[in-house]
């Protein structure tokens, strides 16, 4: 390992004349001396934004008990401590926020000249072997309702309190007003605050389970939503940011006041009301959510703006509880900009958009995104709570304690389709193929690194560098794929993709994250803009998928082309001319693909290793002494070719069969070819559906249907006594307009 002189303290990520501090330096063995020492790294990786947990500091041994001070965000200094073998921690606060926090470590109290990171999680993303669990938390949350003096049960690690016996707390989660503030429109400006209440038990054997009998609280009533939290019973009632287990937060049912345990359906409407009040003075935050996609396809399929709802996930058996008859929800990845909402759309089993309009287990949005959106801290931008103050209590109030779900979803209204746009895909896969966003197909063979997308929209940049494929025995075909893709929009941190030992790592910042220890092989990438980055491991190869919303319409060039849904300019070349796409040669696109190698000042990937300085970083970014075989013959003498010909049909043909014969591989060429299906399957999904809006059921009548989609026919009826005025069915047209007029029931 080379060593010099220089120090890292406080040069954390610097390269300096003579060695590195950078994180590459590890790899690439050219670290300073005190590398280790002073850019530290942290086991657990990340902890829950509550805090509490006991970060070791690697590399770092001090005498027992010597003092160490930790400082979070350049602000918040806490006690670390080290234990018996002179090993030293930091325990991390309590934060609103989510996200990479860097921290800042002194020995002496006055300079912080060691520095790390962690990764603060949404408390309910912790990891569940760090939390109390709460037994059977359907008992937790409705048990004033029951009226009963069964026991609540709760159970830990005891290992993790480092303590014999333990105190267990009540602590609660408000956001209080500080008032009106000059710089936000005249508008109330809250603090998150997690307050500690009370005391379960105190100086208990750590035996890592505890239950009790919960009594109604006289003087914390009014604290409805909150966490357990356990600590060692050293530690003074309440401390702050002191080594400690929480559980997830949660409706504080079983202690609330006598009245809701007495008549807990009318303490929990009038309760409904209030909240139907409070909402009448509250901005209204509808009218900037994105609109909902309109088909289950359309909504799993748009992996940049929106994510399974794990609460109603088709893929782990669809226990929609909160939306029966639904099958799958997504929410929205991006809270809307100005007042940090969420947006959710749930589907049925026929695939279509589920409307409160219409039924009860209807998608609801958000005030509050439930993972929060920068810059945190302050509500309704906490990620979890301000959600559940928002928008999970009023549920309960309304719809789960009460029956009054009608008000609740006056509030908070399904969003329909009409305006929803899907994204355009462009996908690279194989050795490689590239299908632009308008549809062309091409191969292009180079050995390099250039770029896939590139847009002075958002400053977006997708990179890929390309290696020569390597068969079994050791030899190398005479085509490239896949290696890596590195990429990054406006001021975001740097995600590089890589293939390594069959599988997929993650890059954050040239820094590889700790979670791709497992064997990774699919990835999505999201960007704030809407951009969704897929890739996937096939067989030994690395396909991607690109998504952009239809903002970059006009707004691309790169090896996928312009995105403006013609086909015909898709190869347009670095200086701006257009190579026909319809009768370009191979070698014409050849020399297209290399004009778009990327410039050493513009890379976007980490050269970490001595063969990827070697073979990328020092040498052109496109190697022109590599020729690939633009195409190889189908000789009835080969052995592959009889099963090649029958596996190899349809419209991926070429790319399966080139496959084949370049790699020697029935199943790399099959792979191909299902990869390039499953493309063509996700541009069908993507088409544009036209909506007409839902329409409402007549008063006094019925309406048959909820599918508001373009060919859809609703009809209409009344109740006995009543007689229809207007249309009895009305259909949904291609020009997003219904045929016929508004149904009336009338009487006389």
């Amino acid at each position: 390992l080379f060593l010099c002189s220089q120090s890292c303290m406080s040069k954390c990520g610097d390269i300096l004349e003579q060695c590195s501090c950078h994180a590459t330096c590890v790899s690439l063995q050219n670290c300073c001396a005190d590398y280790n020492q002073s850019c530290v790294q942290v086991t657990p990786y990340s902890s829950s934004m509550l805090g509490g947990t006991a970060l070791r500091i690697h590399s770092l041994l001090l005498h027992p008990n010597e003092r160490v001070l930790c400082r979070f965000k350049g602000e918040i200094e806490r006690n670390g401590f080290t234990d018996a073998e002179g090993q030293a921690y930091c325990v991390t606060p309590l934060l609103y926020e989510t996200g990479w926090i860097q921290f800042g470590v002194s020995i002496d109290g006055i300079n912080f000249d060691r520095s790390g990171e962690y990764l603060s999680v949404h408390p309910s993303k912790a990891d569940p072997a760090f939390q109390v669990t709460l037994v059977n938390t359907t008992q937790w949350q409705n048990y004033g309702m029951q009226n009963t003096a069964e026991r609540l049960k709760m159970t830990w690690n005891s290992s993790l309190i480092g303590a014999e016996m333990v105190n267990i707390e009540l602590w609660g989660y408000k956001e209080f007003s500080r008032g009106t503030e000059a710089g936000t429109h005249g508008s109330v400006s809250f603090e998150a605050k997690m307050s500690y209440l009370y005391s379960l038990g105190k100086n208990l054997p750590n035996t890592g389970s505890f239950s009790f009998v919960p009594e109604p609280s006289k003087e914390h009533t009014d604290w409805e939503l909150g966490n357990i939290r356990i600590t060692a019973s050293s530690i003074s009632d309440g401390a702050r940011d002191v080594q400690a287990l929480w559980s997830g937060g949660h409706v504080l049912a079983w202690h609330l006041e006598q009245a809701f345990r007495d008549d807990s359906t009318a303490w929990a409407k009038n309760k409904c009301l209030q909240w139907d009040d409070l909402e009448e003075k509250l901005p209204n935050f509808l009218d900037e959510l994105i609109d909902c996609p309109c088909t289950l396809a359309q909504a799993r399929a748009d992996t940049g703006r929106f994510h399974t709802d794990y609460s109603c996930d088709i893929e782990k058996g669809s226990v929609c509880t909160y939306h029966p008859g639904c099958v799958h929800c997504v929410r929205a990845i991006q809270a809307s900009p100005t007042h940090g909402s969420g947006q959710q759309c749930c589907y049925d089993s026929s695939g279509d958009l589920v409307l409160t309009g219409d039924s009860v287990g209807g998608s609801t949005p958000d005030r509050a995104h439930d993972w929060g959106s920068p810059p945190y801290r302050e509500p309704p931008r906490v990620p979890g709570y301000s959600h559940w103050l928002y928008d999970v209590m009023s549920f309960y109030y309304c719809c789960l304690w009460s029956d009054h779900c009608h008000i609740y979803f006056n509030r908070r209204p399904s969003s329909g389709c009409r305006s929803y746009q899907p994204p355009k895909a462009a996908a690279v896969l194989g050795d490689p193929h590239f299908i632009t966003f308008d549809g062309f197909s091409y191969t292009f063979n180079g050995k390099g690194e250039y770029y896939l997308v590139l847009s002075p929209h958002r400053e977006l940049s997708v990179q890929a560098r390309t290696e020569k494929v390597k068969l079994k025995k050791g030899t190398v075909a005479n085509a490239t794929r896949l290696s890596s893709v590195a990429m990054k929009e406006n001021a975001s941190d740097v995600i590089e993709v890589r293939q390594t030992e069959g599988h997929l790592q993650v890059l954050r910042n040239q820094r590889v994250l700790p979670f791709t220890e497992y064997s990774q092989l699919d990835v999505t990438v999201m960007f704030s803009s809407g951009v969704g980055v897929e890739v996937h491991v096939h067989e030994g190869t690395m396909a991607v998928t690109v998504l952009l919303p239809t903002e970059f319409t006009n707004k691309t060039q790169g090896l996928l082309g312009l995105m403006n849904s013609d086909p015909s300019d898709d190869l347009l070349t670095h200086l701006g001319h257009i190579i026909s796409s319809a009768d370009a040669t191979a070698e014409q696109i050849f020399t297209f693909g290399a004009g778009w190698n990327i410039s050493k000042t513009s890379s976007l990937f980490t050269y970490d290793s001595k063969s990827l300085l070697d073979d990328y970083y020092i040498p052109p970014s496109h190697d022109s002494t590599f020729f690939p075989a633009f195409s190889l013959p189908e000789s009835p003498d080969d052995p592959l070719v009889a099963d090649m010909l029958t596996m190899c049909f349809g419209e991926g043909a070429r790319f399966c069969k080139y496959d084949t014969l370049t790699t020697r591989s029935l199943a790399v060429g099959n792979s191909t070819l299902r990869v390039f299906q499953n493309h063509q399957a996700l541009i069908k999904v993507l088409e544009p559906v036209v909506s007409c809006g839902w329409i409402p059921v007549p008063q006094s009548g019925k309406k048959n249907g909820s599918n508001y989609l373009e060919g859809s026919t609703l009809s209409f009826s009344c109740n006995e006594g009543f007689i229809l005025y207007g249309s009895s069915e009305r259909t949904c047209l291609d020009d997003g307009t219904w045929t016929g007029e508004q149904p009336y029931c009338i009487t006389g």
